[in-house]
């Protein structure tokens, strides 16, 4: 996958993830800018995605640690907690805001 790809997968998550918390009608509020996806809830804490281009990954941060995602087949995966996007996603999302985002 070459830069260009890659931006474009993540353009595509980014607004998929957006698309969703915004079905949720959460008390959140949402900046997508600069390669970054930024959640900030109601009780102050962040989720924040960003894409990093150099190594075409997916960084998270949440309260539980940062998380650095890499993208095998058609999937982003943790390669530390072995979890996928959606799976960490759901459990911080669970952990900070008590819901579950897919």
């Amino acid at each position: 996958m070459d830069d260009s790809e890659f931006q474009e997968i993540v353009d595509d998550e980014f607004v998929r993830i957006e698309d969703r918390v915004d079905e949720l009608e959460l008390d959140v509020d949402i900046d997508a800018s600069g390669g970054v996806l930024a959640f900030t809830l109601d009780s102050g804490s962040s989720i924040i995605l960003s894409r990093q281009v150099t190594n075409h990954e997916i960084w998270v941060a949440a309260k539980s640690g940062g998380f650095h995602l890499k993208r095998v087949d058609s999937e982003w995966f943790c390669q530390n907690t072995e979890e996928s996007l959606e799976q960490l996603l759901n459990r911080v999302f669970s952990e900070q805001a008590g819901v579950m985002l897919f």
